[in-house]
C-alpha cells in the first residue's frame, strides 16, 4: 500500500511519515507545502496523480488560531477548500482520504468528553474552517474518514508556533521562572507518535465517519504541565490559574476533551494514557533517560 501525507513537515505529519516508514507495512510519499499547494486543485491533482497513492493522510492546515481570525480567507482556503481539493482528487483516484481535524469544532458547553456523535458548534474562525473541511471531505470522497486530534505535542513542534506547550514549560522552568498555567479548560493531549500509530491502523482497516484520535483521559493544562515538571524533577513554582488570566481575541472551547471509545473499537485498542505518552515524549526529546 502506498500512502501520501500532505503537511509532511508539520508536527503530526513528521511523525506520520516516520511511523509509516518504519512500520514496513506501507510505502510513504511525503508531500510538503513546497511540493503541493492544497489550496490549488491543479496542484493537488498533479501531486496525487503522480504518486498513485492508495490512501492520503491530509494533515496540511492553517492552525495558528490567532492568525485565522485575522485572515479568514486564508483559513478557509487551506482548511476548507484545501480539504475539498484533496478529497475530490482522492475520489477521482479511488484513494482512501483521512482528513485531520480538531477539538475546536466544539464549543465546550457539554462539560464532558465529546464523542463523535455530538453536534459541532465552533466558536472561532479556525474551528469553523476545520468543520467546513470535515463536511467538504465527506461530501467529496465516499471513502473518507475525519480524524480529530487535540492539544498536540510532538518532537518537531508546531510550525509557526516555535515548538509546543511542553517545551515552553520546561524552558521557563529551567530558568527558574515561576509558572502560571490554566486549570479550568479540560482537554485530551495528543502525542503525535501515538496518533501516527493509530493512523497506521486506520489506513489498513479503513473505517468511515469520524474518529477522535487522542490520548486519554481528560486533564487540564495545569495537570499536564505539573506532570511534565514532576517527571523531569523540576521544582519551580507552578500556580493554577483560570483562563481569564490569559486574555485572547479568539474564543476557545472551555471544555474540549474528546472521548476515545470509538477509536478503540475501530482499531482494536485504545491509545495509551497521556501520562505514559508524556513520559515517552520526554525520553524521545532527551529530557529523560531511556
Amino acid at each position: 500500500m502506498k500512502v501520501a501525507v500532505t503537511g509532511s513537515t508539520g508536527q503530526l505529519g513528521t511523525d506520520v511519515v516516520q511511523v509509516f516508514r518504519e512500520s514496513g507495512r506501507v510505502e510513504v510519499v511525503p508531500l510538503s507545502h513546497e511540493q503541493v499547494e492544497i489550496g490549488s486543485l491543479d496542484s493537488v491533482r498533479s501531486a496525487l496523480a503522480a504518486c498513485k497513492a492508495d490512501a492520503v493522510i491530509n494533515s496540511a492546515a492553517f492552525h495558528q488560531v490567532d492568525k485565522c481570525e485575522e485572515d479568514p480567507d486564508q483559513a478557509f482556503r487551506i482548511n476548507a477548500l484545501g480539504a475539498w481539493n484533496v478529497a475530490r482528487v482522492c475520489a477521482e483516484l479511488g484513494a482512501y482520504c483521512v482528513y485531520i481535524s480538531t477539538d475546536y469544532v466544539f464549543d465546550g458547553a457539554k462539560q464532558a468528553p465529546y464523542d463523535e456523535y455530538d453536534p459541532p458548534m465552533p466558536l472561532s474562525i479556525y474551528g469553523v474552517s476545520k468543520l467546513s473541511g470535515e463536511y467538504l471531505t465527506r461530501s467529496a470522497s465516499p471513502k473518507s474518514l475525519v480524524a480529530r486530534i487535540a492539544s498536540v505535542f510532538g518532537k518537531s513542534g508546531a510550525r509557526g508556533k516555535g515548538g509546543n506547550f511542553i517545551e515552553a514549560i520546561l524552558k521557563k522552568a529551567r530558568t527558574g521562572e515561576a509558572l502560571k498555567v490554566v486549570n479550568d479548560t479540560p482537554m485530551t493531549p495528543t502525542y503525535t507518535m501515538d496518533a501516527a500509530r493509530a493512523l497506521l491502523e486506520i489506513v489498513h482497516k479503513r473505517p468511515s465517519g469520524t474518529l477522535h484520535v487522542t490520548n486519554q483521559p481528560a486533564c487540564t493544562w495545569f495537570e499536564f504541565a505539573k506532570k511534565a515538571l514532576d517527571l523531569c524533577g523540576l521544582t519551580v513554582e507552578c500556580a493554577p490559574v483560570t483562563s481569564d488570566a490569559f486574555p485572547s481575541k479568539v474564543r476557545r472551547p472551555g471544555y474540549s476533551a474528546l472521548s476515545g471509545k470509538r477509536l478503540a473499537e475501530a482499531i482494536g485498542k485504545p491509545m495509551r494514557p497521556w501520562a505514559e505518552a508524556l513520559r515517552a515524549y520526554l525520553v524521545e526529546k532527551g529530557h529523560l533517560p531511556s
